[in-house]
């Protein structure tokens, strides 16, 4: 099912005329958003019960928020009733928005954003492709075709940092970089220096988290800090209880809790208690557990696979090991330990870092490239506009 949300009426002008100037620059700021009619295209299963939000939920709801007409598609947790609804939106309601930023990932969803892609391009609306997801890079080298012809249909094409956008160059394309966002309202600062052996890991249990290596890192850091803890939050998506198991085979079940999914007064409850995030991804992104750890000044220690090493500077806003290196890991959370420096640096680094994701840096992004697309689209020649819309 889609979601409509219109901007607020516009308020009657008082007598005065400082009044009238006030309701004028309303008037205008509330026109110049009428006239960029949003469509949101991807996972919004975040609006059900125990299901993630995702980054394009999330700004499709703070710029209906803002006073921008919106449509955000779909919520069904069912990717081929997902694709249905997504057709019937676009088809239903196409003459409720004029842009639509379409969410991009690898794999079987590429189907659907081929599919919503040539829909929109039909109705000529705008364009814009919002890049996801750390399996990218691989799954364009096995489909370049494929890739390109998609991508290609897009105006616009955007990532959250430099690794997907670097990615999508040999491919003759370019990204703009808007980082992801994170809402620091519900995140309470604590700078950390003197820490504590009190860990913190937040994914979904599935293969691409490897959640057995927080498992590994606890029970190597018990060898000699015995008071050390874990918390390991998250949907189970099938490694869950092979993680209990392997904790209970390395004798550290007691010491790791499983509170499950975690809503965001949870996690944020969850990561004042902790001292240290872990992050062990095989692959990813611009993992949005980072940024809401630092967010909270947390220290991080995370793998350095995918987009993490663009995200996470060593030394400086996290401390980086190896894919699947657990005694590596285990060394850094001891440095971290040992080193209040170290520790304060990292906790202060990780806030400046979360604050660039903030919504009133990133919103001002995502209208800086709205204003971009609707002027030179609209001054294009006859010619560039036919190309554009030759690609698909």
């Amino acid at each position: 099912m889609s979601r409509v949300t219109s901007s607020d009426a516009v308020p009657a002008a008082h007598a005065n005329t400082q009044d009238k100037c006030l309701w004028k620059a309303d008037k205008n700021i509330a026109l110049a958003q009428a006239s960029r009619r949003l469509c949101f295209v991807g996972l919004m299963i975040g609006r059900n019960p125990g299901y993630v939000t995702t980054q394009e939920q999330i700004v499709a709801d703070l710029f209906a928020k803002a006073g921008y007409p919106v449509v955000s598609v779909s919520a069904s947790t069912n990717r081929y009733l997902r694709l249905i609804d997504i057709v019937r939106t676009l088809i239903r309601q196409r003459d409720e928005f004029d842009v639509m930023v379409l969410a991009i990932f690898s794999g079987p969803s590429f189907v659907v954003e081929d599919i919503a892609s040539l829909i929109a391009r039909r109705f000529n609306k705008r364009v814009i492709m919002f890049l996801h997801g750390g399996a990218m890079p691989q799954f364009m080298a096995r489909f370049p075709r494929w890739t390109r012809r998609v991508l290609g249909r897009a105006e616009a094409l955007i990532a959250p940092s430099s690794y997907l956008s670097e990615a999508i160059a040999p491919y003759g394309f370019t990204a703009r970089i808007i980082p992801n966002v994170v809402d620091l309202s519900h995140y309470e600062y604590r700078p950390r220096k003197e820490l504590r052996p009190r860990l913190f890991w937040m994914r979904s249990f599935e293969d691409a988290y490897n959640p057995s290596m927080a498992v590994r890192v606890l029970a190597r850091l018990r060898l000699s800090i015995p008071e050390a803890t874990l918390v390991m939050a998250g949907q189970d998506k099938g490694l869950g209880a092979e993680t209990r198991r392997l904790a209970e085979e390395l004798g550290v079940a007691d010491h790791i809790r499983f509170p499950g999914f975690l809503t965001p007064p949870m996690k944020a409850r969850e990561g004042s208690a902790a001292d240290i995030f872990i992050n062990t991804n095989r692959i990813d992104n611009m993992p949005v557990g980072i940024i809401e750890a630092g967010a909270m000044g947390l220290p991080v220690v995370a793998t350095a696979v995918g987009g993490i090493p663009h995200l996470l500077k060593d030394g400086e806003t996290g401390l980086l090991v190896a894919d699947d290196d657990a005694d590596a890991m285990a060394e850094a959370i001891k440095r971290l330990l040992s080193n209040s420096a170290l520790a304060a640096r990292l906790s202060a680094g990780g806030r400046r870092l979360a604050e660039r994701c903030a919504w009133e840096n990133v919103r001002t992004e995502w209208e800086r490239l709205f204003e971009e697309l609707m002027t030179s689209t609209d001054g294009e020649s006859a010619a560039e506009g036919a190309s554009r819309r030759k690609r698909y």
